[in-house]
């Protein structure tokens, strides 16, 4: 008996992890269609229409992966976002989820987004009509993200570049300080816990976690204006390690430290 309960839970598991990941392949293209004329209103409505269709759309996404046990998410934090004040947000950056999950609670905002994502078929168009910003551009990156600001849009950096190698978060680039000290917004850390490694750095795509996972985001420290470009990055590192204190022993962690990648 205990096989086969053992049997059908790593059955669920694998179809339901692999209905997602279908679920946002179609959603992705479905959008993608859609974006293409969409990007010929004027410009203003048309990164309106983006930025809502990108929420709605991550939205529904989590909601799948809730009903079908893989995840649970506890994103209740994010909502004093909605009407705070333009600042850059810098979370950090376990997993691929993230920038799915943060942005799903937030009705306007800006990512700074990878470029091979911005020119990728399946993303590339959606992500172009809700105005994010590639991230190979350097200070035009930064000028654009200044711009998103004025707007009254929040912006999303991730200050590691990528998804955390090093435990507890990699070096942080300095392109964030350039843009903090031109606009002077307060930077909002957001800190993502979960139990699990699931799409970390190295983690494959059809690699099956345990499940339902855990994920969390907790509003993190605040730090005002005006910024020093040079400061802001070892500053910004200080800020994650004391926040991320504790959690040696994490899923994460574990992960890295298992592939050689922990400190």
């Amino acid at each position: 008996m205990r096989f086969l309960l053992q049997l059908l839970c790593r059955i669920h598991s694998y179809l339901a992890l692999r209905f997602g990941l279908f679920c946002l392949g179609f959603g992705c293209t479905v959008w993608t269609i859609a974006a293409i004329p969409l990007g010929l209103l004027p410009r203003n409505l048309a990164r309106r229409i983006g930025q809502g269709g990108a929420r709605w759309g991550f939205t529904l996404y989590l909601w799948v992966l809730r009903c079908t046990g893989v995840g649970l998410f506890d994103l209740s934090e994010l909502d004093a976002l909605r009407t705070a004040t333009p600042m850059i947000l810098a979370p950090n950056h376990p997993g691929m989820l993230d920038a799915v999950m943060v942005l799903s609670r937030l009705p306007r905002a800006v990512c700074i987004t990878k470029a091979s994502l911005v020119d990728s078929f399946f993303m590339g168009a959606g992500a172009r009509l809700a105005g994010y910003v590639r991230n190979d551009w350097f200070l035009g990156t930064s000028a654009l993200a200044i711009e998103a600001l004025k707007r009254g849009e929040h912006v999303l950096i991730f200050p590691e570049g990528t998804r955390t190698e090093r435990f507890p978060i990699n070096p942080v680039r300095g392109s964030i300080g350039i843009t903090a000290q031109r606009s002077g917004v307060p930077i909002q850390t957001l800190i993502i816990e979960s139990d699990t490694a699931f799409l970390g750095k190295g983690w494959g795509w059809l690699k099956r976690p345990d499940m339902p996972m855990r994920f969390r985001i907790r509003l993190g420290e605040r730090i005002e204006g005006p910024h020093d470009a040079r400061q802001l990055p070892a500053l910004l590192e200080a800020s994650f390690a004391r926040q991320l204190a504790g959690q040696e022993g994490s899923a994460l962690h574990r992960f890295l430290k298992q592939s050689g990648a922990a400190s």
